[in-house]
C-alpha cells in the first residue's frame, strides 16, 4: 500500500483511537508518531485456534484493527497453528493441554470466518506460523532460546505465580512467548494489537525485533471484556461468552441477560456508540434515571446490528419484547415426541398434585410420574442430567402453558400432552403425546 492511501488521523479521531477501548500504548509517542508519518503499518494480531468459536471479547481488538484499517494500514493476521499446540499460558494457572495438527486447522478455518466479520478482507494478510517455523531446526529453535534468561521468563505474572506454589512450568512453555516473538520478527510488525494478559509476549517481541536489527514495534494493549456472568473473563471454557456467530435471537438474549453494572463495559468496549453518548448512559444507569432495560435493549439492539443487520437487530428485539417481557410463547417452539401414558416411572407418593393412574394392591397410592431432567436431556435443551438438576434447583425450569407456568420443584414431575417446559429465559419445549399423534 502506498504512503498516498494513508490517512493521517485528525486530533480528536486520534484520541479516539489512543483511548477508547485502549488500556496502553507501549511507547505511545512513537505509536503517535508511526500514525502520522503517514507510513503504512503493519498491524499484527495472532490467534491461536484453539477452539472454534470467537466471542465478543476478540471483538474488542479486531475493532481497533478495523479503526486502523480505515485510515489505510495494513493488518497482518497470524494463525498460530504452530503455538497452538503448545496452549499459551497466559492468564492460566496450569498448563493447558497440546492440540493436534488436525483440531488447529479445523478450528482456523471458522476462526477467519469470523474474523472477517469485524475486519476488512480486502486490507487483511494472513500468514500461518508454519511458513517460517516449518524450516526451524534444532540449532535454529536453540539458538532462539538463548537470547533470553529463565529469569526473564520468571517476570510473567503466570509463570512466577506457578513456580512459587510449586506447580509445573513445562519446559516448552517457555517457548511460547519466544515463538510468538519471533512471529514478530518473520513478518516485520510495526504495531501489535493484544489483549492485556498478552502484555509480556507483546513485549519480547519488541525486544527480539531490536536484538535482530528492526525497528521495535508499537504494543497496543486493549481490555478483557467481562462475561455474562459479570465476574469472570469472557471465555469458552467458562460458558460465559456471546460468540460472533451466535444466531441473532440468541445474541439479543445473552446481551440482555447481562448484570447492569457490566453494561457501560460493554457500551465502551465493543459498540461505536459516541463517546458523550456513553457518559450519558452512565450517568442515567447511575441516577436511575432511565430504566436500565431500556439502556440495556439499545446495547443489545446495537450488538445484534454490528454481526447481523438492522432488520436482524429489530426482529431480535420483538421477539425478545413478546416473549421475556410480555411473557408471551415464542412462535416456533422445539417439540419433543414421546407416549405421555407409557414413558414414565412408577413411584408411591402421597401427594395430592400428582396424577392418579392406578390404585394398587396396598394402603399408599400409585402415581406415574415424567423425569423432567430425562426429558431435557433427551431433547437436547441440556448437555447433561446434572445440568438439568442444578437448573432445576435454581428455580430456573419451569412447566405450563403461554403465560401460567410454575416452577418445577423436583425432578420427577407430571407432563401432559401440549405442555411447555420453559428452562431459563430462551429455551421452551412442547410436549407431544406420540400415542395421540399416530406416532410412538
Amino acid at each position: 500500500m502506498s504512503r498516498a492511501t494513508v490517512r493521517v488521523p485528525k486530533d480528536e479521531e486520534l484520541r479516539w483511537i489512543l483511548r477508547r477501548a485502549v488500556v496502553e500504548a507501549i511507547p505511545e509517542d512513537e505509536f503517535v508518531e508511526a500514525l502520522r508519518s503517514g507510513r503504512c503499518l503493519r498491524l499484527k494480531m495472532g490467534f491461536d485456534p484453539s477452539a472454534p468459536d470467537l466471542t465478543l471479547g476478540h471483538a474488542v481488538g479486531l475493532r481497533k484493527l478495523r479503526q486502523l484499517q480505515e485510515l489505510g494500514h495494513q493488518v497482518v493476521v497470524i494463525v498460530g497453528d504452530w503455538t497452538a499446540r503448545i496452549g499459551d499460558p497466559s492468564g492460566q494457572s496450569q498448563t493447558r493441554p497440546m492440540l493436534t495438527a488436525e483440531e488447529v486447522k479445523a478450528n482456523a478455518e471458522t476462526y477467519l470466518r469470523q474474523f472477517f466479520m469485524v475486519v476488512d478482507r480486502e486490507r487483511t494478510e494472513i500468514r500461518w506460523q508454519s511458513e517460517w517455523f516449518d524450516k526451524f531446526d534444532l540449532e535454529t529453535v536453540v539458538r532462539l532460546a538463548a537470547r533470553f534468561t529463565v529469569a526473564q521468563m520468571l517476570q510473567r505474572q503466570e509463570y512466577s505465580e506457578r513456580f512459587a506454589a510449586h506447580k509445573p512450568i513445562g519446559l516448552h512453555e517457555f517457548l511460547y512467548p519466544l515463538l510468538q516473538a519471533y512471529d514478530s520478527v518473520a513478518i516485520e510488525a510495526d504495531v501489535e494489537v493484544g489483549g492485556t494478559d498478552q502484555k509480556f509476549n507483546l513485549l519480547v517481541a519488541r525486544d527480539l525485533q531490536a536484538m535482530m536489527g528492526q525497528r521495535p514495534q508499537q504494543c497496543f494493549l486493549v481490555p478483557l471484556l467481562v462475561g455474562t456472568d459479570g465476574t469472570m473473563k469472557m471465555s469458552k471454557s467458562l460458558g460465559n461468552y456471546i460468540a460472533l456467530e451466535d444466531p441473532p435471537q440468541e445474541m439479543y438474549g445473552k446481551v440482555m441477560s447481562l448484570p447492569d453494572d457490566v453494561m457501560m463495559d460493554y457500551y465502551e468496549l465493543v459498540t461505536d456508540v459516541p463517546d458523550k453518548e456513553v457518559a450519558e448512559i452512565g450517568e442515567n444507569l447511575r441516577t436511575r434515571s432511565l430504566n436500565p432495560m431500556e439502556l440495556k435493549m439499545r446495547l443489545a439492539r446495537e450488538i445484534v446490528e454490528q454481526f447481523h443487520s438492522d432488520e436482524a437487530a429489530q426482529a431480535a428485539e420483538e421477539h425478545f419484547t413478546r416473549v421475556f417481557r410480555e411473557r408471551e410463547l415464542p412462535e416456533q417452539i422445539l417439540e419433543f415426541r414421546m407416549s405421555v401414558s407409557r414413558d414414565f416411572m412408577p413411584t408411591r407418593l402421597t401427594s395430592p398434585s400428582w396424577r392418579q393412574i392406578g390404585q394398587p394392591p396396598s394402603e399408599e397410592v400409585l402415581y406415574y410420574q415424567n423425569s423432567i431432567p430425562h426429558i431435557l436431556r433427551a431433547a437436547g435443551l441440556v448437555s447433561s442430567i446434572s445440568e438439568a438438576m442444578r437448573l432445576i434447583k435454581q428455580g430456573a425450569v419451569e412447566r405450563g402453558e403461554a403465560a401460567r407456568f410454575e416452577r418445577v420443584e423436583e425432578q420427577f414431575a407430571p407432563v401432559y400432552d401440549g405442555m411447555i417446559i420453559r428452562v431459563g429465559k430462551r429455551r421452551f419445549l412442547r410436549i407431544v403425546d406420540a400415542d395421540k399423534q399416530g406416532g410412538s
